[in-house]
């Protein structure tokens, strides 16, 4: 699963406009990537598509933390600049799955019944080890059927579908 697939299926769950989703891309001052509307539908377009242009890490980041200060509210005081994410910048699927809890504010429970609705089955461990640090003995890499099904289960539970 790549960043322009996630990126299509958030768009599908939530129903984000063109305009909407494309100011999440400058709401985080930590993360700004310039998108405009052209652009944003470039990353949505098939893979096959001659218009397609792949979305990167840094650009999938700020979209996520634009969603999450659209969600939640930019954090005050507004937190200092980082310096800006290269080429090197890579985003794994545990930090968007936690990008994606921290946006909707959800607990452990309602994680797990949305993965469960998605049709993944964790336990709350399991869970856990998802959040852990990389280097910690208990942490396990997300992959990409848990987010799919994590995505897939909001636009279950979202749209009704």
């Amino acid at each position: 699963m790549n960043n322009n697939d996630i990126l299509r299926r958030l768009r599908f769950a939530f129903d984000f406009s063109d305009n909407n989703a494309v100011s999440f891309f400058g709401l985080d001052p930590s993360s700004n990537a310039p998108m405009n509307k052209e652009g944003y539908r470039a990353r949505l377009t098939k893979d096959d598509d001659p218009d397609f242009v792949a979305c990167t890490d840094g650009e999938l980041c700020a979209f996520l933390d634009g969603f999450v200060v659209d969600q939640r509210g930019l954090k005050e005081p507004a937190p200092e600049a980082q310096p800006p994410k290269g080429s090197d910048f890579r985003l794994s699927k545990n930090d968007i799955l936690k990008k994606l809890r921290i946006a909707l504010m959800f607990r452990e429970d309602e994680m797990l019944e949305t993965l469960e609705m998605g049709g993944t089955k964790l336990s709350k461990g399991e869970l856990g080890a998802l959040f852990r640090k990389p280097g910690h003995k208990h942490y396990r890499e997300c992959g990409n059927q848990v987010l799919r099904n994590f995505i897939k289960g909001l636009t279950e539970q979202i749209r009704g579908e």
